[in-house]
């Protein structure tokens, strides 16, 4: 069966020939989709910049061109007409649309599968959290714009490897675990000791037993050890003994170590599961932290660092155009960089990945230039290799309107599980009916689409202001009007599920008032194509906005169910567009439903 997909292609090629025939110059081909209807259903501008650099008029170019097309006879093309300055115009055939039609609802969700990155291997690093602190709002962004990368690679053919690091060592956990065993012992008489508490481990709180989730009650703990550090010398020398005792593998500091990690960990992934994340393999910083001094001793013996006359070793970026950083300070001790440069080498011999991918903070834009540039330098691999993904701040919306940053001091800063647990009472606020409804998890579902549309919407370079009533708005850009239009649908269906498999011969029909609705849905395949080039979901979340919108303008105006000749040919239309809501819901993990 032809697919749009393939016509593409194809037109695609005979133009890049004949384009390489009237110049030697590079010039890109692309076949877009048309603003508006009386300009096709696709659209090519390549005469203009082939005019720049044949020293001829766009216009006779496209003209040339079109009658070049036209010796072709493309079976779908209906008509080509050129237009000023020089764009050229495709119209297909109704028969064409109705095969496309046919090849959607045929293919389900496989339908908009590509072979972008058939048999690549790729390694997808997101979400790695502190284990001191509780997941907010950016590591909402962080997890949803990783995952989302990971399913648009997959179903680009590539195979991928989602992993995280945990960052488990140092002051920071040494002051959750001092805060530990300084707020969370059950009488406030108990000594403050590694091994009194060893000895004695029934005297100190679990969160299960305050009803706490485990990674805020790690979060407590760490706020108290770094306040009672901060405010005291003696503290501080605490909390330091316990890095240098834990360096030293002593077993109890270890055991308190393990205890209130594992804490952290069942938090962690307790947020993490309501989100739908995935990771494949967990690196723990403990395990290759050491081995980066050596990449540094042999960096330096070969000439690539210098020493400095205080005993630190820099860098040596000058050929990158890049500001030089520390890799080891005066005293020997490693950096971030260092551990990172280490542990890129074992992922690229573990995976033997094509492709190396860190979702990170803006922040770190920098470190990672550096990083990338080191691991070349050490023959680790090619800067191609590796990409950092970036994505913007996240605020709330502030009284104004505006974007208020989040901040510990001003009590701004939002948790995720707050986030989905405060969407989730909007909705039952909102949508009374939906409490009546025996799916219990609904309301869930609902939270969640309502927060990853909110996020995934925007293209994730951009900063985001989180809108906690826009998320559930059922009027316009929200992934609740997107569910909303899907669950519409599913109720037409489900009332002629008989008819569904009907195949009688649609030749002889038009689309009528559904002919906008059907040449949107022609540019399905190409939006997820835009979305894995760009590594950027919003392409695909701003097409489902649009082809809703779509639909529920010729809903409001067409009768489906009508027992005429075309009603059939509307319930394919419907169908086709089910097939399409559900795909991209699907690639922004977001979870249909079938009533609300």
């Amino acid at each position: 069966m032809k697919t749009i997909k393939h016509f593409l292609e194809n037109l695609n090629n005979d133009i890049n020939n004949w384009v390489g025939k009237k110049s030697d110059s590079e010039i890109t081909v692309t076949i877009e989709p048309s603003p508006r209807r009386e300009f096709g259903d696709f659209s090519c501008s390549v005469a203009l910049p082939l005019a720049k650099a044949c020293c001829q008029p766009a216009l006779s170019l496209a003209e040339e061109l079109k009658e070049f097309l036209d010796t072709k006879s493309f079976s779908e093309i209906e008509k080509i007409t050129v237009v000023k300055p020089g764009f050229i115009n495709f119209f297909l055939k109704n028969q064409m649309k109705r095969q496309y039609l046919q090849t959607v609802i045929k293919q389900g969700n496989n339908f908009g599968n590509n072979n972008l990155h058939k048999n690549e291997k790729w390694v997808v690093e997101h979400t790695s959290p502190n284990p001191n602190k509780t997941m907010h709002l950016g590591h909402l962004r962080n997890n949803l714009v990783g995952m989302s990368i990971v399913r648009l690679l997959e179903n680009a053919g590539a195979q991928v490897t989602a992993d995280a690091v945990y960052n488990d060592r140092g002051i920071a956990i040494a002051k959750v675990m001092y805060g530990y065993l300084l707020g969370m012992k059950k009488q406030s008489s108990l000594p403050t000791d590694v091994l009194y508490w060893y000895e004695h481990q029934d005297s100190w709180w679990r969160p299960e037993e305050k009803n706490i989730k485990p990674d805020i009650f790690v979060s407590q703990c760490y706020v108290l050890g770094e306040q009672v550090s901060k405010n005291s010398s003696w503290v501080d020398s605490q909390v330091r003994k316990l890095v240098r005792d834990w360096e030293n593998e002593d077993k109890k500091t270890w055991d308190l170590w393990k205890l209130v990690l594992n804490f952290s960990y069942q938090g962690i992934s307790q947020t993490l599961k309501r989100l739908g994340n995935r990771w494949d393999k967990i690196w723990y910083e403990h395990e290759h932290y050491k081995a980066g001094k050596d990449y540094v001793k042999s960096g330096l013996e070969q000439g690539i660092f210098k020493r400095l006359e205080d005993g630190a070793i820099l860098t040596d970026l000058e050929n990158y155009n890049l500001s030089d950083t520390v890799l080891l300070k005066r005293d020997g001790t490693a950096l971030y960089i260092t551990q990172d440069i280490a542990l890129t080498d074992l992922k690229k011999k573990t995976y033997q990945a094509d492709k190396l991918i860190w979702v990170i903070g803006p922040d770190q834009s920098l470190a990672m230039k550096q990083m990338f540039a080191v691991c070349e330098q050490l023959g680790i691999g090619k800067l191609s290799d590796f990409t950092h993904i970036t994505y913007g701040y996240v605020g709330l919306k502030g009284v104004d309107g505006g974007f208020t940053k989040m901040s510990s001091r001003a009590g701004t800063v939002v948790t995720i599980d707050d986030v989905i647990d405060r969407v989730k009472k909007i909705i039952s606020e909102n949508f009374p009916d939906l409490n009546n409804v025996t799916e219990s998890d609904l309301t869930e579902k609902l939270a969640l689409a309502a927060v990853k549309f909110a996020f995934l919407r925007s293209d994730r370079k951009q900063d985001l202001v989180f809108d906690f009533n826009q998320s559930v708005n059922l009027q316009g850009d929200s992934g609740v009007y997107v569910l909303y239009t899907f669950v519409r649908i599913r109720s037409i269906l489900n009332k002629v599920t008989d008819l569904l498999n009907n195949n009688e011969d649609l030749a002889v029909y038009d689309f009528g008032e559904a002919d906008e609705l059907v040449r949107h849905m022609l540019y399905f395949e190409q939006v997820i194509e835009k979305s894995t080039k760009n590594l950027s979901i919003h392409y695909v979340a701003q097409y489902l906005l649009d082809i809703c919108s779509m639909f529920n303008g010729w809903y409001a105006k067409e009768v489906i169910l009508d027992n005429t000749d075309k009603q059939i040919l509307k319930l394919k239309i419907v169908e086709g567009v089910a097939v399409l809501i559900k795909k991209g819901l699907g690639l922004m993990g977001i979870e249909t439903i079938d009533k609300m």
